[in-house]
């Protein structure tokens, strides 16, 4: 097993575009460190650099104590599994399983003794005379796995495997995946775009937007303390409620309600609060637009006077004119509640989240 750093590392292509800009990242030896961010981003790019399929434009990649930059990819250590399988159509599971180690010289004894361990630790023991067309999509997927594992790398990269599932399908291998790395141990950078699965997976979580590195903490940490407001915005779901209001003697102002903070800050600030954080009974009063019942709990999106801030504004300072001014919560199922109700909510002081409307840094 082996760590992955990076130091200072961007990637500018031949047109002009910066997809990674100064990229400072260390991934544990044995840890499980999720890259995660919307299209463009630079978290596959920033993967594939490891892997050694982009050419860093400067910086310095690390695997274990090495400098891989100029190192041949097959000779860095590493094993990928990538969002199409890239399974070989003509070669049966094992065969496509112990391809790599074919290559390697290792013996066909030996190949299939370590194949046929992988796929029954994860599953596919009976599959191993099928070719992948007559795979599911899951199994096609545990498939791309095993060739990864039964090489038994210093790390695995992982570039947005789950994304061709389906929704159960992609619980299952989330579940599965976050297994396999606690029993193996083996270092993994894993890259997504969706935010439940880097949350559930990772034991480090790295927020990347635009090529740079937002924020990099334990999932719990980026929920509760988001650095700034993309970070605010990205990490949860729903997403957390950002609104334009006034610090003034340890309360804050929203569109003419005032809801207490722990603060004694004053000014204009931009406040977080996540749905889940809102409760029946308290200051704001707002009325119902649109209630929509998920089974374990209700979403009711409430009228609200005060500005809504989005991600896109959050740092020029400009509201979108365009988007109604809404607030979300998220209350029991056994509420009755209708649109056009009025309902008293509050939130905890210690769960409200302020940030500077200028910068969007967390104050």
């Amino acid at each position: 097993m082996a760590s992955i750093a990076f130091s200072g590392v961007s990637k500018v292509f031949p047109d002009g575009t910066a997809a990674v800009d100064g990229l400072d990242l260390e991934v544990a030896d044995g840890g499980f460190t999720v890259l995660v961010g919307p299209s463009g981003s630079g978290k596959s790019t920033a993967l594939r650099m490891v892997a050694g399929l982009e050419e860093a434009s400067s910086g310095t990649i690390r695997i274990a104590d090495r400098v891989v930059n100029d190192v041949a990819p097959k000779d860095r250590d590493i094993a990928m599994v990538f969002q199409s399988y890239a399974l070989y159509p003509h070669m049966s599971v094992a065969d496509n399983m112990g391809f790599a180690l074919k290559m390697q010289g290792a013996p066909a004894a030996s190949r299939a003794t370590r194949a046929g361990a992988v796929a029954r630790r994860l599953g596919i023991g009976d599959l191993m005379a099928r070719r992948p067309r007559a795979l599911s999509g899951g199994q096609r997927q545990r498939v791309a796995l095993g060739r990864a594992i039964v090489r038994q790398p210093q790390a695995f990269l992982m570039d947005e495997p789950l994304s061709n599932l389906d929704a159960k399908l992609r619980v299952e291998m989330r579940a599965y995946i976050a297994r396999l790395h606690q029993e193996l141990g083996t270092t993994t950078l894993y890259v997504t775009h969706d935010q439940t699965e880097a949350m559930t997976m990772g034991d480090r979580v790295a927020v990347m937007r635009d090529g740079r590195l937002e924020q990099v903490d334990a999932p719990q940490e980026l929920y509760d303390r988001p650095a700034n407001l993309f970070v605010a915005a990205f990490i949860g779901s729903p997403a957390m409620n950002l609104l334009r209001g006034r610090l003034e003697g340890g309360a804050v102002m929203l569109g003419g309600q005032s809801v207490e903070v722990a603060s004694d800050a004053t000014g204009d600030v931009v406040v977080g609060i996540r749905p889940e954080a809102v409760v029946i009974g308290g200051p704001l009063e707002l009325e119902v637009l649109l209630v929509e019942a998920l089974g374990s709990d209700l979403l009711v999106h409430f009228r609200t006077e005060a500005s809504r801030v989005t991600v896109s504004d959050a740092f020029d300072g400009e509201d979108d004119a365009g988007l109604e001014s809404r607030f979300t919560a998220r209350l029991p199922p056994d509420l009755r509640v209708q649109v056009g109700d009025v309902l008293r909510l509050g939130v905890d002081p210690r769960r409200i989240h302020l940030f500077d409307p200028t910068t969007g840094l967390r104050l």
